[in-house]
């Protein structure tokens, strides 16, 4: 048995270290709260009141002449507003229930192999040094004693997630939203969907695992075909874009690993609208669409599912159709917290919280503007300028909600009425396989509309460039040589 002691000498020590500390940090009370002072910052008190903390703000302190900011969510309006606010005049909070940033347009590559989970994330406390992060969810806005209540994400046993209340002088909700099953029975249950890290590993697990049972010893080929058929609902760039990688993964690196299996596999994307990708152009559209059924994608628009089960989904006027994996991409629905915000004004769905111009929070009776509570990314929209809930958008308005925060700050008074957000519509992309991808950039010229393996490298560059920081944008370029290479690893862990 291991036995620890304790010297006199090391008594002595500690005592002499701890008094140090004392001195350097100017630290009382410790037992109750932790507070350290310098010229500059103040951090939170936190005080535990069985399983709730409380989180406040003592004093202001030289250099946050501004107040305390509460950014809640890490998507790209969030992040970016993370990394490009003035820290030496906002003491800027940071509320999200995962400590990373996603680059979501290539979610689908991480998905299948492409590249790595690592190559798309980004910790947020890497840009966040001088902010306070909180690994939470935002439960409710108490819009009156200007305080959000949270509760911790740290916890796998959600009944024994602590609670706390952070107060705020300005607020930014940049929650997102989530991804819609329209009620449909057992979507939440038996579907993958591709809006996280885990998301994408899950597919990537299912995938490897559809194809191992296959080559069990004992499978009927009815049950091999079952299983290895693979269907996308959502016919947008997410599910467009997946079935691109998933054709590339399987032609590419399955056909050579599991060459007996390759007859018995198929996909299929369904959609309910008469075409996919209906943002782009139409020629564009018809030209993936073409490109799909001569890879062997089928393409079935105009279709309506009634329910889902664990091995089987229900088509109305089609009945039972069998999968192995089914990948759900129908777009966006309210984030709980968007739901629980009853002061605010919410568009005609009731989805998205109602900005003005300046992307302050309409009240709900009134329809005028808190001062103090902004609200950008998928879960708000403008009043009268309604725009698409993209990646794209939340980081523009993002950019313009920084500059004119760190405006503000410089010059001690808030942004004129008249300067509102407008939107720059950069054009759209999306990669239909076999190093082939769509550009569709008419909003700027009418001509400049794309396709090909020209466009492919237009797509790569674009993405590459976008990447949030240097050792992303390394790791991305490195994985796509291995992959182009070597192939894909299918290692299931």
């Amino acid at each position: 048995m291991m036995r620890f002691t304790v010297s006199n000498c090391n008594i002595k020590c500690a005592t002499a270290s701890w008094q140090l500390l004392q001195k350097r940090f100017n630290t009382t009370n410790v037992s109750n709260s932790l507070q350290i002072t310098n010229n500059a910052l103040t951090l939170p008190v936190a005080k535990q009141q069985s399983k709730h903390f409380t989180v406040q703000t003592k004093t202001r302190t030289l250099g946050k002449s501004q107040g305390r900011v509460v950014i809640l969510g890490s998507g790209w309006a969030g992040f970016r507003l993370i990394r490009e606010l003035d820290k030496k005049n906002y003491d800027v909070s940071v509320v999200s229930p995962r400590n990373h940033f996603v680059f979501t347009p290539l979610l689908a590559s991480t998905s299948v192999g492409t590249l790595e989970f690592r190559c798309i994330t980004e910790p947020v406390r890497t840009f966040s040094k001088e902010t306070n992060f909180y690994q939470a969810f935002c439960d409710k806005i108490d819009v009156e004693n200007q305080v959000i209540h949270c509760t911790s994400n740290i916890d796998a046993d959600p009944t024994k997630r602590d609670e706390f209340t952070l107060d705020y002088d300005k607020l930014v909700i940049a929650v997102g939203a989530y991804t819609k099953t329209f009620g449909i029975p057992g979507v939440k249950e038996y579907a993958c969907f591709l809006k996280e890290v885990n998301d994408a590993r899950k597919i990537r697990e299912r995938l490897i695992d559809c194809f191992e049972y296959a080559s069990q010893p004992g499978i009927s080929d009815k049950e091999k075909e079952d299983r290895l058929h693979f269907v996308v609902v959502g016919g947008g760039p997410t599910g467009v874009e997946f079935s691109a990688e998933l054709y590339d993964f399987i032609s590419d690196d399955l056909s050579r690993l599991y060459p007996d299996l390759m007859k018995k596999t198929r996909m299929t994307l369904y959609d309910v609208a008469p075409t996919i990708l209906g943002a782009f152009d139409s020629h564009l559209s018809d030209y993936a669409s073409k490109k799909f059924s001569r890879k062997g994608i089928q393409i079935k628009t105009q279709r309506i599912v009634d329910r889902v089960e664990k091995d089987h989904l229900v088509i109305k006027n089609e009945g039972k159709v069998p999968y192995g994996v089914l990948v759900w991409s129908t777009g966006l629905t309210q984030n709980p917290l968007v739901e629980s915000f009853t002061s605010a004004a919410k568009d005609k769905s009731g989805q998205r919280i109602m900005t003005d111009g300046q992307l302050r929070v309409l009240e709900k009776e009134s329809n005028a503007p808190y001062p103090n509570i902004y609200a950008l990314g998928d879960c708000a929209t403008i009043l009268d300028n309604d725009l698409p809930a993209t990646a794209q958008v939340a980081n523009q308005k993002a950019g313009f909600l920084v500059k004119n925060l760190n405006a503000i700050a410089k010059k001690g008074h808030e942004i004129p009425d008249g300067k509102e957000f407008k939107y720059k519509n950069n054009g759209i992309m999306a990669y239909i396989g076999s190093y082939e991808a769509l550009v569709d950039m008419s909003a700027w010229h009418n001509w400049a509309k794309m396709h090909g393996h020209l466009s492919w490298l237009l797509w790569r560059s674009a993405y590459i460039s976008k990447s949030v920081s240097i050792r992303n944008k390394m790791l991305i370029a490195y994985h796509w040589f291995l992959t182009f290479t070597l192939g894909r690893d299918i290692s299931r862990f």
